[in-house]
């Protein structure tokens, strides 16, 4: 089986590339940028292909023949639709690394076209969305009749070039809620609940959160049905007031010149975690549900780090596909092609069952 990473020279690329050798993979390395592919190339010793994305006819030579792609260029709002196509045309898996709701909807669109084409195509196969994913499903199983879905993590070591410029887009488009199964505009930093990122036994430690735009919103309400979804990232007060003040600028910050010199600000700042950083980083992810008699359930996951852990879930996947363990084809959630549990096999993950309850 012959597989492709696209965004191969990327930050999140290059890990994934890593570990790939490491357990044995040979996948073909492609992206835009034909220096640096060639550079890994022969460091790893893998097939190079340096293409863009704007001629179509080039995107599906180059996919031909392959059994899966693994996405992993953004923001995937631009580059999504491309590779997407090409595997449509060639009939090449598809997995991507995104977060961002708009390119879950798209995705989802074209559930039919997979259908036909027998592939499978599943956005947000790292940790955006794999664990908030794998506790929604949980958590529904654990209460069938759940109508209200919280779900928060607080990341640690920073953010990728790619998942700040992401940021920089959401700016511009406000933030997001599920509500009564529709998804919804709302402000940034709509909302502010806390929870306890303490361990299990000892006095609460509260980490204040805020409503984010995740992709969750999308993703959860696939995988459960749960018709009102909130999502949070853990922050700084300080955090909380900015963004609050940005909402006077609204539209302005969707421009394409403040997102350019936005974005620019990020090129040249935004490196990315360091190997250490990554090591000495924890992730908590917490979930709540409740239904419509105040009945609720509550379960807390420690991982590793946001990118390691993308590193480990997209590889999962991929192999489970490469082995030929897969549906007939169409879109899935993590949850649904992986299972709800998926996430508790991965390496440094740990489950916590019951956790305090958010405090307002």
């Amino acid at each position: 089986m012959t597989w492709t990473l696209y965004g191969a020279n990327g930050y999140t690329g290059r890990l994934i590339v890593a570990e790939a050798v490491a357990r044995g993979h040979r996948p073909v390395l492609a992206g835009r940028n034909a220096a640096a592919l060639r550079a890994m190339g022969a460091q790893y010793g893998l097939p190079v292909r340096a293409f863009a994305l704007d001629d179509a006819n080039v995107v599906r030579q180059a996919f031909k023949g392959q059994d899966l792609v693994l996405h992993c260029a953004g923001p995937f709002s631009a580059t999504s639709a491309p590779v997407l196509d090409a595997c449509l045309a060639t009939k090449a898996h598809y997995l991507d690394i995104t977060g961002e709701i708009d390119v879950f909807a798209a995705a989802h669109a074209r559930d039919a076209e997979a259908k036909a084409a027998g592939i499978v195509v599943l956005p947000g196969a790292g940790f955006d969305v794999v664990p908030t994913d794998c506790l929604a499903a949980r958590l529904k199983q654990a209460l069938p009749e759940a109508v209200e879905l919280v779900l928060a993590f607080e990341a640690g070591g920073g953010p990728s070039p790619g998942t700040a410029k992401t940021g920089v887009e959401g700016l511009g488009q406000g933030g997001r809620a599920r509500i009564d199964g529709e998804l919804r505009r709302v402000p940034l930093a709509w909302k502010t609940r806390k929870f306890d990122r303490a361990p299990t036994g000892q006095p609460a430690d509260l980490r204040l959160a805020m409503t984010i735009p995740w992709g969750d919103l999308y993703t959860a309400y696939v995988s459960t049905g749960i018709p009102n979804i909130e999502t949070y990232l853990g922050v700084s007060p300080g955090t909380v007031s900015r963004l609050r003040m940005l909402r006077k600028l609204g539209p302005l910050l969707g421009l394409r010149p403040v997102q350019s010199f936005l974005k620019s600000r990020v090129t040249a700042s935004v490196p990315g975690p360091t190997a250490e950083q990554r090591a000495r980083s924890q992730t908590t992810v917490w979930g709540e549900v409740r239904d419509a008699a105040g009945r609720t359930r509550s379960e807390r996951l420690r991982t590793p780090n946001g990118y390691d852990l993308t590193v480990t879930a997209s590889l999962g996947i991929v192999e489970r596909l490469l082995r030929g363990e897969r549906p007939a084809g169409g879109f899935a959630t993590p949850s649904q092609l992986m299972g709800p549990d998926y996430v508790l096999g991965l390496p440094g993950v740990s489950l916590e069952p019951v956790v305090a309850a958010v405090a307002s």
